[in-house]
């Protein structure tokens, strides 16, 4: 059973200086009722709550955790790392050895620069795109979360041709006059928004496997469908890696699939589980960056000697032994455990899954888009929630978010979340 009362002594103490008592708005609660708790610490595939409370985690910091809590290479590396300092605004080796690192994963990357979030990564991304191509119009797709700036806060119009809406208050409609918005796995929609808006796509953005509206998977040939129909129209391809970068595969979602973007972002891994981001891609493109170009970028924190000094470990530990082998096996049991529970309590529940990332949708109907995840059941995924939290397994706060394995995952971790689950499935 979860306590909660350092926890809620928190919150209500937080409400009197946060919006919300959250920095986050997922951390609220909102979709699935009820009040947060608080985290005192976080070791392998568990964190401590404030209550003394112990959790399995499969939020794993919304994806940079993908070798578990506290890791003590990535600890050693940030402790020696601030020995040094802990903030130059000034070159410092780290920054080159990890730009080498990620082209060394990812063949798409010619040229990297480091940011300081996924926001900073795709929204600098999509400048540098206008800027070569000097176009203005782009393509994103529902369902797809590339971060909080004002021209990627857009939502759907009432048809494939139409221009996305304002998708949050304080941000104008002619910012979002330039933003598509189509739906996800959908050809033809592509095909007729290029068509209708020809010579005026600077790019596409897309996160090849989407991990912000639950997860759904791309269908057999629709990630080659873009690169071939981005390719034939000068429009640049990027994909949004925050997530799956260095997860699904060493080289991210473009080596598990064979892709090769313009432009690839990514996040999360690299940061080690500190504040980062990075774009990179083809040189041609990267070069119209300044000092060397006229598109502007810059950040005083970034390729931060601390968040270099982590996502630096955690990238060499995840390639020195069988981590994505360890991670696909811990994934598959996972949904192994999680169907059968579903199906020995009678629960329609479509299961997703791509190597570590999963999500599983009360729902008998298959989703590949947003408008599929949006007919399943909320309020028994609520339910379910709450009582996995109650047996002691933290999942996603939202029907419509991932969750995400580690390797510090145990067998035996598994085998308690799919117990939990067989429990907790048959009082729904």
């Amino acid at each position: 059973m979860v306590t909660r009362t350092q926890s809620e002594a928190l919150f209500a103490e937080a409400l009197r200086h946060i919006p919300g008592g959250v920095n986050s708005p997922v951390r609220a609660f909102r979709a699935v009722g009820g009040q947060p708790f608080f985290v005192q610490s976080a070791k392998g595939a568990r964190v401590t709550t404030v209550d003394g409370d112990e959790l399995i985690d499969y939020v794993g910091t919304w994806g940079p955790a993908i070798l578990g809590h506290s890791h003590p290479k990535i600890i050693g590396a940030i402790k020696a790392a601030a020995d040094h300092g802990t903030s130059f605004g000034i070159p410092n080796p780290s920054e080159v050895t990890m730009a080498r690192l990620i082209k060394q994963h990812v063949p798409s990357v010619d040229k990297v620069r480091m940011c300081n979030s996924g926001t900073e990564a795709c929204m600098s991304a999509i400048r540098l795109a206008r800027g070569f191509t000097r176009r203005d119009k782009f393509i994103k797709f529902d369902g797809c979360y590339h971060g909080h700036a004002d021209h990627l806060l857009v939502k759907a119009g009432s048809g494939a041709l139409t221009f996305g809406h304002p998708d949050s208050a304080g941000v104008p409609a002619d910012f979002a006059k330039h933003t598509l918005v189509l739906p996800f796995n959908d050809v033809d929609a592509v095909k007729a928004s290029i068509a209708a808006n020809a010579g005026e796509i600077a790019a596409i953005i897309i996160e090849p496997v989407p991990g912000n509206a639950g997860l759904f998977t791309p269908r057999p040939g629709y990630l080659e469908f873009l690169r071939q129909i981005t390719a034939d129209n000068g429009i640049v391809l990027i994909f949004d890696e925050v997530m799956t970068g260095f997860r699904l595969a060493p080289g991210g979602a473009q080596e598990r699939f064979g892709i090769k973007p313009d432009l690839s972002c990514f996040g999360k891994i690299i940061g080690g589980g500190l504040p980062v981001g990075a774009f990179g891609g083809r040189a041609d493109i990267m070069d119209c960056l300044a000092p060397l170009g006229p598109v502007y970028q810059a950040g005083t924190l970034s390729g931060n000697p601390l968040a270099m000094a982590a996502g630096i470990a955690a990238l060499e530990e995840l390639r020195a032994g069988d981590a994505y082998a360890q991670l696909e096996a811990s994934g598959a049991a996972l949904e192994a455990g999680l169907r059968d529970a579903a199906k020995s309590a009678g629960v329609p529940v479509t299961f997703n899954r791509c190597g570590s990332m999963f999500c599983g949708y009360f729902t008998d109907q298959p989703v590949h888009n947003l408008a599929d995840a949006m007919h399943s059941d909320r309020a028994r995924f609520a339910k379910y929630f709450h009582g996995m939290l109650t047996e002691g397994v933290y999942l996603a706060p939202s029907q419509f978010e991932a969750g995400f394995v580690s390797t510090a995952h145990t067998p035996a971790d598994i085998e308690a979340t799919a117990r939990a689950a067989a429990k907790v499935m048959k009082t729904l």
